[in-house]
């Protein structure tokens, strides 16, 4: 029973992340507008559609596979992008001036932290 809700806790955020990223090809300026961002021109648009779309399906892709395959490993690449993620954002307000992002900070940690979880306890192979 446990394993099937951590199986529903992983595949939900997955879900969630797959489908940013692919609004991210598809209609960056309505997903950059629900994250604050402003989508720019030129090489920065380039750079943040391709960047975003990359991180949220990669992320979501990998928890999609961990679930799929059972394979400890793919929990890793999610897991360190988020909480790198979280640590960079922490960086840009103590150094860069930027907004403390409370809210998305603590989405990542409860995300990585439920992977960590189920790294630990769903797969077959160790």
């Amino acid at each position: 029973m446990i394993n099937r809700i951590i199986k529903v806790l992983v595949l939900l955020p997955a879900v969630l992340f797959v489908f940013t990223g692919v609004r991210w090809l598809v209609t960056p300026g309505d997903v950059a507008a629900t994250l604050g961002l402003d989508l720019g021109e030129g090489l920065g648009r380039s750079s943040l559609i391709g960047d975003m779309s990359g991180f949220f399906l990669t992320v979501g892709s990998c928890m999609l596979i961990a679930l799929i395959t059972q394979r400890r490993t793919w929990y890793y690449p999610p897991i360190m992008l988020l909480g790198i993620t979280a640590l960079g954002r922490t960086i840009a307000w103590l150094i860069h001036d930027a907004a403390l992002a409370v809210p998305q900070i603590m989405v990542e940690l409860v995300v990585a932290g439920i992977l960590l979880a189920a790294s630990r306890r769903l797969p077959q192979e160790r």
